[in-house]
């Protein structure tokens, strides 16, 4: 676990638009940020009138009573308390789907090529195509897993995702979230985590962007603990950062767009609901990034297990069972002698979905593209390819092998993975995957051991 501290920092423009970048350093930290001098109440959270006439409201991202370290919550004060908007409608949810388990799941491998850019106008959360999913946000258990691509900003509308909390990996071009805690800038090879029930506007500063998505329904994603590896190691605490105070008071005629029950529901607002002048808590967006990921790895022989790659954790009801691992595979070295370097061939109880940032995976040597993905179901057999396997069996093991060019990861769950029909029926859909193991010599010889 992560213990909390407290930073103080001021930001340093008073509003959204054309703000500088600021930062808060730590994961899970307990920040106190302003974007006025003196907007945070001093020594209670719920005065009777707030400083600038702000009105106090809590973001409770837990429940009231968990243990203190794991409990998460942000007071905040704004210029509108999140109550006021007319009543919301339901709409067109798009190609999110949010029920899983009405496809019949082939245990083949499966493998996608990156999706397209649109040739007409499409804003990021209509870009969004869920691939797989399992468990509910009405369970509050399980994860989606969508790809999207998109070409511009949000204009005159804003997004919150009540069903669960957001991981987004760019894979082209940055994304630039203007939350209601502060905006935060994502590159491909970074990271961002939007909080559940955290209201945004999501800008494409580069263009048209395309990447990954996870949507966790269940406990919140936290950093491992280190366990043998001692006090330093992988994603350290001090490399996640939280954006300060910065608010928007703009007023007109707005969509509030909300994700309820796996149902797209929108709203009319009045006013920009980006508009906390301060906030004090531990629930907030944070950034990191992926090539600080300090890898361990053996340097002897022979792999140590792909926990290792562990950069945010899930984790069910269940003691060592994670209901999430997001793994990521980052540029190393390996130095382990006599031992087959790359991943192994396995089956696993758990369900990997992987994605692939830039470069190369090492377990692969064609035809996994940046921005493509793949999905190896519970017990579905996978591993390095033929090309792979037969040059990686003849390398000198004395000599270190070095990997630079690549940046991959995994979304692993404890739970089976249901495709969407969408996904199934894609023109990315590779039909030819399984060839890549079809190469795979017989080197039996009973005759030589």
């Amino acid at each position: 676990m992560t213990l909390a501290t407290t930073t103080q920092v001021q930001a340093t423009r008073p509003t959204l638009a054309g703000a500088a970048l600021a930062y808060m350093t730590g994961f899970g930290n307990e920040f106190a940020t302003e974007a006025l001098p003196g907007a945070l109440p001093v020594g209670r959270n719920s005065p009777q009138r707030c400083p600038y006439g702000l009105y106090a409201e809590q973001l409770s991202g837990t429940a009231f009573t968990m243990p203190r370290w794991l409990n998460r919550r942000t007071w905040t004060y704004r210029i509108r308390p999140g109550a006021m908007h007319e009543p919301f409608r339901r709409v067109d949810g798009g190609r999110v789907v949010a029920a899983f388990g009405d496809t019949v799941v082939p245990p083949n491998q499966m493998r996608w090529d990156p999706l397209p850019i649109p040739a007409e106008p499409v804003d990021w959360i209509d870009g969004w195509v869920t691939m797989a999913g399992n468990g509910s946000a009405a369970s509050m258990s399980g994860c989606a897993v969508h790809l999207y691509a998109a070409n511009r900003s949000m204009e005159g509308r804003y997004f919150a995702n009540a069903d669960g909390e957001l991981l987004v990996l760019p894979q082209q071009g940055r994304v630039r979230f203007r939350t209601e805690l502060g905006t935060l800038e994502v590159a491909p090879t970074e990271i961002a985590v939007i909080p559940r029930g955290v209201r945004f506007a999501a800008e494409l500063p580069d263009g048209p962007s395309r990447g990954y998505v996870c949507e966790n329904f269940g406990s919140l994603f936290r950093i491992p603990d280190l366990g043998a590896i001692g006090s330093n190691g992988l994603a350290n605490p001090r490399d996640f950062e939280t954006p300060v105070a910065a608010y928007e008071d703009r007023e007109g005629r707005f969509e509030l767009v909300t994700k309820f029950m796996g149902q797209r529901w929108v709203a009319a607002i009045d006013h920009s609901p980006l508009d906390v002048v301060a906030w004090h808590g531990n629930y907030a967006p944070y950034r990191y990034d992926l090539k600080r990921f300090n890898v361990i790895g053996s340097i002897s022989y022979d792999h140590p297990d792909p926990s290792i790659f562990l950069v945010l954790q899930s984790q069910s009801a269940v003691p060592g069972v994670d209901a999430i691992d997001f793994v990521v595979f980052a540029p190393r070295i390996l130095a382990m002698q006599d031992t087959f370097r790359p991943p192994w061939f396995h089956r696993n109880v758990a369900s990997e979905f992987m994605g692939l940032i830039e470069g190369v995976y090492d377990a692969k040597a064609e035809g996994f593209q940046p921005g493509g993905a793949s999905l190896h179901n519970s017990w579905t057999g996978h591993g390095p390819d033929a090309r792979t396997f037969e040059e990686q069996s003849r390398i000198d093991t004395s000599k270190p092998t070095v990997i630079r060019d690549t940046m991959a990861f995994m979304v692993e769950t404890c739970l089976p993975y249901f495709p969407t029909r969408a996904a199934l029926e894609s023109a990315q859909l590779q039909p030819e995957y399984y060839r890549c193991w079809q190469g795979l010599a017989k080197h039996f010889d009973p005759s030589r051991p």
